[in-house]
């Protein structure tokens, strides 16, 4: 899998995505990941791509131009990609939403910065639009590296197993039950004695529960959609 990705800050992004199992996973091929200065096509003799806005307004909005531009020399390289813009005006990005990217062969992210991009270049270049949540970010590379990751840890091969994945929070359906690793006793409070006694029949039902526990009390949301998805 092809992850392109149209930013201001390559470097920063590519760095942060050769770390870790992201970057082992890159190594190894199993999936690539390319950034694209879009400063570099440019025609502004300044190097400049922002202007100030139509209609008045505070800040500054990057240039149809340059980005249209980037886009289209990534197409050489891979005609057939799915552009996304990391946009607080985008749909929630959700754990279903990262499954439906992964069937996806190609992947375009596009990362806005100062007041947003020229809507004439949305128009143009993308094909679907996602935000990380309810909240106000400086610009779209944190969102960008969030679906690469979310999605990049669902690749085969990227993980050990596919069960790391799909027995985790919000995978499931549920929150994930709490973990405990050694020692078995920390400042007096012990590891709960069903997950040491071996008894794999009692410790799935264990963690159930308390999955279902956290769900109901801090995502009521997850909580009914679940139930309403066993009814069925």
């Amino acid at each position: 899998m092809r992850f392109d990705i149209m930013t201001l800050f390559p470097e920063d992004v590519d760095a942060f995505l050769s770390s870790s199992i992201i970057g082992r996973a890159r190594k190894a091929g199993l999936i690539e990941v390319v950034c694209h200065n879009i400063r570099d096509f440019t025609k502004d003799r300044h190097n400049r791509v922002d202007d100030y806005v139509y209609g008045g307004g505070k800040g500054m909005v990057m240039q149809p131009q340059p980005v249209c531009d980037c886009f289209n020399y990534i197409k050489t390289i891979v005609p057939e990609t799915y552009c996304v813009y990391l946009s607080p005006k985008g749909k929630k990005f959700t754990q279903s939403k990262a499954k439906s990217f992964l069937k996806k062969k190609n992947i375009t992210l596009l990362c806005g910065h100062y007041e947003g991009i020229d809507q004439r270049a949305i128009d143009m270049i993308v094909d679907e639009e996602v935000s990380l949540g309810d909240f106000v970010l400086t610009g779209g590379e944190l969102p960008a590296m969030a679906v690469v990751d979310a999605v990049s840890r669902m690749v085969p091969g990227v993980l050990a197993d596919s069960s790391c994945y799909e027995d985790e929070s919000i995978y499931s359906g549920l929150l994930e039950h709490p973990q405990y690793t050694r020692p078995p006793v920390y400042e007096g409070i012990e590891v709960p004695s069903v997950l040491q006694n071996g008894n794999h029949a009692l410790i799935a039902k264990w963690k159930l529960e308390k999955s279902l526990e956290i769900t109901r009390e801090r995502r009521g949301d997850l909580y009914r959609r679940y139930l309403k998805k066993k009814k069925k």
